[in-house]
């Protein structure tokens, strides 16, 4: 009955120091990632500062790319023909883990990193979903995990791919087409919010365009029956869009918005453009529904006699979750915890909460910040899209969101760029940046979850699964944001 026993005590050994070292190994990450905070909030401020929209974040890929240089990473810009992506390595052979990272900020939003709406630059670009703050955690996160591989002598490679244009332009659907995620093994992310959570949003699939019409100018007033409004039918298109709504999917989302109408008044316009996205959580619903909107734009080019015309500019997959990949992140978060407010921080907050529309019962401070949300699987989209779908259909992909934003601020919004310049922000970013690096450690320390990960994502997606890009064959539409 006891012969075992030295055999046990001996494993039951093994065992705790295992386990030591693992705790060991977590707290020397943890703390390479602390002690740069100073120098990740900096980096974070400075692509705040830029703003640089989708395909034109110049300065602000260059940056991250100078620090993952100077930390001994492989780096290869202009990659799947985007002069601002790029993919940087470290290590060889597998596990290859990749982490995505983000910068691109959204027309117009500019604004003070103070809790009032006051442009920084009048008419410019801000980062109202953060993505400074998301770039620059990944590449903290990378770094990271990188000084771990090289002082343990670990096998694998870890590698942060650059991704431009997240917002409707598609970057990463490019990067996907173009190979550069055929030999990872899994994928990690994340993204600026509300609270700390790693639960499972399977995103929506989402195809937009701008269709163009052509018309004939003439003087509106003395021979308007010469002329032919561009505008005419881009009305005439909303129009019949607008009828649609009440004959497609309850849970699809078409919205647009006129982004050329003419020139003046008394000239009937020859050119108008209007910019369409289509949303729903299913990819072959929002095909079809789309087929539907591109025959409202040539009925409205028939009846107004102009010629139109449409270029695809963003097509993304809905999210394909990863419940293996996502409990693992769920795991490291909760090891990571959240924060709290100082004084100064909390002062900020309330102010930004006073600015919200019908609000009369701000969200506590600290059960959004100091706390991680219970772990949970959703059936509901939400509104949201992103071009991590492609990546999430192609190899494994889990991510987390954390508390970076004032709670209950709205997405894309004043309030979101004026937090994502501040140390709320930077407080929000870390915790990813620890999350998604200590979720790595663990994938190259454990095997068997990598391969448990890829069976999940073969058995969701079907054996027979070949990757179609939502936006065809088009070449980046580098010049969408000019």
């Amino acid at each position: 009955m006891f012969k075992n026993l030295g055999l046990i005590s001996f494993l039951s050994c093994i065992t705790l120091m295992t386990f030591a070292q693992k705790n060991a190994d977590k707290e020397k990450i943890i703390a390479s990632i602390q002690g740069k905070e100073a120098d990740y909030a900096k980096i974070a401020h400075q692509i705040w500062g830029y703003a640089e929209p989708g395909y034109l974040e110049v300065k602000s890929s260059a940056l991250l790319q100078e620090e993952l240089k100077n930390a001994g990473f492989d780096v290869k810009a202009g990659v799947a023909e985007i002069p601002t992506a790029f993919v940087a390595s470290y290590g060889s052979g597998e596990p290859v883990i990749g982490i995505l990272a983000e910068y691109d900020a959204l027309p117009g939003l500019s604004n003070v990193d103070e809790p009032e709406q006051k442009a920084l630059i009048s008419g410019a670009a801000g980062h109202g979903c953060g993505h400074n703050l998301f770039g620059t955690a990944s590449v903290a996160a990378a770094i990271a995990v990188k000084d771990w591989l090289k002082s343990s002598g670990a096998k694998g490679t870890i590698r942060l791919y650059g991704c431009p244009a997240e917002e409707g332009g598609s970057g990463k659907v490019y990067m996907v087409r173009a190979g550069l995620f055929n030999d990872v093994s899994a994928v990690l992310h994340w993204h600026p919010g509300n609270e700390n959570s790693a639960g499972i949003y399977p995103w929506l699939a989402n195809k937009n365009a701008k269709f163009r019409f052509y018309g004939i100018a003439s003087h509106a007033s003395a021979a308007p029956e010469k002329g032919r409004s561009a505008l005419d039918a881009v009305e005439s298109m909303d129009y019949m869009v607008n009828m649609m709504r009440e004959h497609i999917p309850s849970d699809t989302r078409i919205h647009y918005v006129i982004t050329h109408g003419g020139e003046a008044p008394n000239v009937v316009p020859a050119f108008a453009e209007v910019y369409y996205y289509v949303r729903n959580p299913q990819m072959q619903t929002v095909k079809e529904i789309w087929e539907r909107v591109v025959k409202a734009a040539e009925g409205a080019a028939m009846g107004t006699g102009t010629r139109m015309e449409y270029e695809v500019i963003g097509g993304v997959y809905n999210m394909l979750p990863n419940l293996t990949l996502s409990k693992v992140m769920d795991n490291n978060l909760r090891i990571v915890n959240g924060f709290t407010y100082t004084e100064s921080e909390r002062q900020f907050a309330e102010k930004i909460q006073a600015t919200f529309a019908g609000n009369s019962k701000p969200i506590p401070f600290d059960e959004a910040t100091a706390k991680v949300k219970p772990f949970r699987v959703s059936t509901d989209a939400g509104g949201a899209s992103s071009d991590v779908g492609d990546v999430s259909w192609t190899v494994p992909t889990a991510g987390i969101i954390t508390a970076t934003f004032v709670p209950g601020s709205s997405g894309h919004s004043w309030q979101n760029v004026a937090a994502a310049g501040t140390s709320i922000g930077t407080k929000g970013m870390i915790v990813a940046a620890k999350t998604i690096a200590l979720s790595a450690y663990d994938l190259f320390k454990n095997p068997e979850l990598v391969k448990k990960a890829n069976a999940e994502l073969v058995d969701k997606r079907g054996a027979d699964f070949k990757y179609d890009a939502m936006l065809g064959n088009r070449k980046p539409a580098l010049d969408y944001r000019k």
